[in-house]
């Protein structure tokens, strides 16, 4: 019985935030990038989650040694940052995360617009990218708490319901050889196909 219940633990999966933003990094206002992701990811996830996380402000070199930090150095196997990407001079979150890719995901940046664009017409200003470097993935994510919940969860009371961007990521995740993710489906149900479904231990 004891070695069934540990076959059927879910996989230990380490995560890095990165919340970019002057003012708060410098400490005019606290932060609310960071805790807004760890709540969402928190209640949607059902692996052991090691969390790194970092404030920092908009730099581009900064950003990029960042995200080259928590995937090379500490590992992480998924990387979500908040913040950067706009149209402003200080806006260069997407243009860091670029320079440390070896691939380009472009959907998730299209769905993370299709999404917004259901509420605001500047949606089409955002600039959110996700790529991966190495086994990790790396998502750039609105600012606001609520935006990030419907970036990641969707808007499953539209009509017709809008998928959210992390639906797709525990697939996206095995494909690149990292952790199995296990998803609460009342907070976002993660899709496979058949075949990459890990089978339930009894």
């Amino acid at each position: 019985m004891a070695e069934s219940q540990a076959d059927a633990a879910p996989d230990g999966v380490r995560i890095g935030v990165v919340s970019v933003s002057d003012r708060a990094s410098s400490g005019v206002y606290a932060d609310q990038g960071i805790p807004a992701l760890r709540d969402w990811l928190t209640r949607a996830l059902k692996n052991p989650v090691h969390w790194e996380s970092r404030l920092i402000p908009d730099d581009e070199a900064a950003i990029g040694a960042t995200l080259r930090e928590l995937v090379d150095d500490a590992h992480c196997d998924l990387v979500l940052t908040t913040g950067g990407t706009g149209p402003a001079a200080r806006d260069v979150t997407p243009e860091a995360t670029l320079a440390v890719a070896t691939k380009v995901m472009p959907g998730f940046g299209e769905q993370m617009r299709r999404i917004s664009l259901h509420f605001v017409p500047t949606a089409v200003l955002s600039r959110q990218v996700a790529v991966i470097r190495d086994k990790a993935l790396i998502m750039n994510l609105p600012g606001q708490p609520k935006a990030i919940a419907e970036t990641l969860g969707g808007l499953p009371d539209a009509e017709p319901p809008v998928a959210g961007i992390f639906a797709a990521v525990p697939y996206c995740i095995d494909l690149i050889g990292g952790p199995y993710l296990e998803t609460d489906e009342a907070v976002c149900k993660a899709f496979r196909p058949k075949s990459a479904i890990r089978p339930q231990q009894s």
